[in-house]
């Protein structure tokens, strides 16, 4: 039986795309219509944010939000792609990497920077994937872009020797911005240093205000699936908890229903609003930044 509109937190399994995941929720919810608030790679595991049915339009305000990982760092080995799935293509030891030298390189790559992403992304290059022309032997060059790492915390480190050379494994937890490749801060992080670098493993424990603990395994989907339960956070109750609420009267809930502007309030909030009407139903995402409000995506039915 297809489910209701809503929002369905999945802890993505290692080795799964997130078109693997989209694909597996599709046939638990019984509809074609679930999108994902942005791409996790197959290595990675964790909060992945799926929309059901009209909660795909929430998505587009979701992939914006800040995210939050672990991950493992090993300094002392280079990969094509910048994790543990790529071939090794430079090994320098890392025995010569102090507490100290760490520290400064981290602190370097944290607040406002500008970040190269990896020639393995998903950035479309003249139409095509960057991943696809690399792998089609192509050399690609990215230009940076400006990201913000709130936080790039070290949580552990360890000696180690891989392939005959000495490695230092590096935890860290980091908190980003939306567009931050965090295979990236590993591969700049093993250049600042002079030794190379790339993940070996990467976890997503937020995105936005979603995390973890909301987070259900695919084993878990589907028995819930099986007894016609499956979890989903109601849209309202996603938008809500996710955005800054709106409340609307009955006349101005119709008057955003019909595509009218109504007045900001307050005006020039930078980020979307969720506007409810008096009964709790979303209405619409409002853009609030100029003095009138303006409806980016418009839920419920005009008269609602």
């Amino acid at each position: 039986m297809p489910v209701a509109d809503g929002l369905l937190v999945v802890d993505k399994p290692a080795g799964w795309t997130s078109h693997d995941v989209v694909g597996r929720a599709r046939r638990l919810c019984g509809t074609r219509r679930v999108g994902h608030a942005g791409t996790l790679d197959p290595m990675a595991t964790g909060v992945l944010v799926l929309g059901v049915n009209k909660a795909t339009r929430l998505l587009t305000f979701l992939v914006g939000c800040d995210k939050t990982y672990t991950a493992t760092i090993r300094l002392g080995q280079s990969t094509i792609t910048d994790d543990a799935e790529g071939e090794v293509t430079a090994s320098t030891p890392a025995d010569g990497v102090t507490a100290g030298s760490l520290r400064g390189a981290v602190l370097a790559l944290t607040g406002d920077i500008e970040q190269v992403p990896s020639a393995v992304s998903a950035i479309k290059v003249k139409g095509e994937r960057s991943y696809a022309r690399v792998r089609a032997g192509e050399d690609v060059e990215l230009p940076p872009r400006p990201v913000t790492v709130h936080r790039f915390d070290v949580l552990a480190t360890r000696r180690a020797e891989a392939d005959g050379v000495p490695v230092l494994d590096v935890d860290v937890e980091v908190e980003v911005s939306s567009g931050t490749y965090v295979r990236a801060l590993a591969r700049d992080l093993g250049t600042a240093l002079g030794v190379g670098g790339h993940l070996t493993a990467l976890r997503r424990t937020r995105v936005g205000s979603f995390t973890l603990e909301q987070a259900h395994t695919l084993e878990q989907l589907e028995a819930a699936a099986e007894r016609d339960e499956v979890p989903l956070l109601p849209i309202a109750d996603a938008a809500r908890g996710g955005f800054t609420p709106r409340e609307l009267s009955e006349a101005e809930a119709r008057a955003v229903g019909y595509g009218q502007r109504i007045t900001s309030a307050p005006a020039g909030r930078r980020e979307p609003v969720a506007a409810f009407a008096p009964d709790g139903t979303l209405v619409a995402m409002l853009d609030e930044s100029g003095l009138k409000a303006r409806a980016l995506v418009v839920f419920a039915p005009s008269g609602s």
